[in-house]
């Protein structure tokens, strides 16, 4: 079935462009001389003066010469293209780009005809490079495997962490959009760069991102949550101490679960001016473990002057809803800081003195919580 539905593709998109190649003369027929390429250009008979020093995967392209007759194979770097001979004739043959991914690349494209000989041209099949999008949990332990999403992640790959060292693949989805990698000895906190056959990428986020912490228990400071403190050695440990919350929550019971004034916390001035001003230009991330389902009541997140009138914490905190369930794995959480702070009306802005920050339940519905929390902090979503 998939063979007949690409034979038929093909076939409606060589009928449409019919047009720009006249039959074929008997002068056209004979293939006495040395082939030659003089250019690749697109099928639209409108834009036949469109050269192509490249083309995508699945792309239909007209490779026009002289003495082309006897090809009968077309090779894409290590992709052989399917051939038609109705659409071979002696100063030009329609063929498309092959999807398949090349794993030797010469950026080449390589005619063989019925004596043997080859012909190479230079061209270059377009495959876009990495892109990065995310881990599911920037923060992951030595050995253990870390989940990275984006796409165009063709094998053979390799993932490298800040440190110089490089992580082992275990797995690559089907769709390249998925890695699965095991975190080396030796990673450092910073970028982490993918490298295919197409490209080289960094990630715009740091892996074991210690950047703008406003909380992170190392050691604990503030008003409250104390009690809350894990110590690193605990086996759900992925960065230091963390904090975690086991109880019932009532309805609309004020529950403090981490945070303190700004003379509390030794964090307080670690959130840049530039985060305030300019908020749209940064996220909001945290990494939290579910042990149970987070499926009621509400998460405060309150930044600014504690107990003050800036903002004001009863009207205009940001609210982060229920539900959410890692199923007992860390993740790392994402909210554009733009998105925060615009609850934040009254009095928001810089504050030399530095800031206070408020973690609490507080809103309608029970939950039976036990969630553990880590590495509040404010972030570039993009780096330079």
């Amino acid at each position: 079935m998939k063979m007949k539905s690409i034979n038929k593709t093909l076939l409606i998109l060589l009928v449409a462009v019919g047009g720009i190649f006249t039959s074929c003369t008997k002068e056209d027929d004979e293939s006495t001389g040395t082939p030659s390429i003089s250019y690749v250009r697109i099928t639209r008979p409108e834009s036949s003066d469109s050269l192509l020093i490249g083309a995508g995967q699945g792309q239909l392209i007209a490779i026009v010469g002289n003495n082309l007759k006897n090809t009968v194979q077309v090779w894409f770097n290590d992709q052989q293209a399917r051939l038609t001979p109705t659409y071979i004739t002696n100063t030009s043959l329609l063929v498309v780009v092959p999807s398949q991914i090349p794993i030797a690349v010469n950026n080449k494209v390589k005619l063989i005809f019925k004596d043997g000989s080859q012909l190479l041209y230079d061209f270059e099949v377009q495959i876009s490079e990495p892109v990065i999008n995310g881990m599911v949990s920037e923060f992951v332990n030595v050995n253990d495997v870390a989940t990275i999403r984006g796409n165009y992640f063709y094998e053979p790959l390799t993932v490298k962490f800040a440190g110089g060292v490089t992580g082992t693949l275990v797995s690559v989805s089907a769709n390249a959009q998925e890695i699965q990698v095991r975190i080396p000895a030796g990673a450092q906190p910073g970028q982490i760069t993918i490298t295919t056959n197409f490209g080289e990428t960094k990630s715009n986020f740091w892996f074991r991102d210690n950047r703008n912490l406003l909380i992170h228990n190392d050691p604990w400071t503030g008003w409250w949550g104390q009690g809350n403190v894990v110590s690193a050695t605990d086996p759900l440990a992925i960065s230091g101490n963390f904090t975690r919350i086991k109880q019932n929550i009532g309805a609309w019971a004020w529950t403090e679960w981490i945070g303190g004034k700004e003379d509390a916390l030794a964090t307080s001035h670690n959130l840049p001016d530039d985060a305030v001003l300019n908020p749209d230009k940064y996220n909001l991330k945290f990494e939290i473990n579910t042990l149970k389902p987070f499926n009621g009541n509400r998460i405060k997140i309150m930044i600014g002057q504690v107990n003050g009138p800036d903002p004001n914490w009863d009207t205009e905190p940001y609210y982060w809803e229920p539900p959410f369930n890692t199923g007992g794995t860390w993740q790392t959480v994402v909210i554009p800081f733009n998105e925060v702070v615009a609850h934040y009306t009254t009095n928001w802005g810089v504050r030399p003195q530095g800031y206070g920050v408020k973690v609490w339940f507080h809103g309608p519905g029970t939950v039976d919580a036990d969630i553990a929390f880590d590495n509040l902090r404010v972030v570039p979503k993009v780096i330079p």
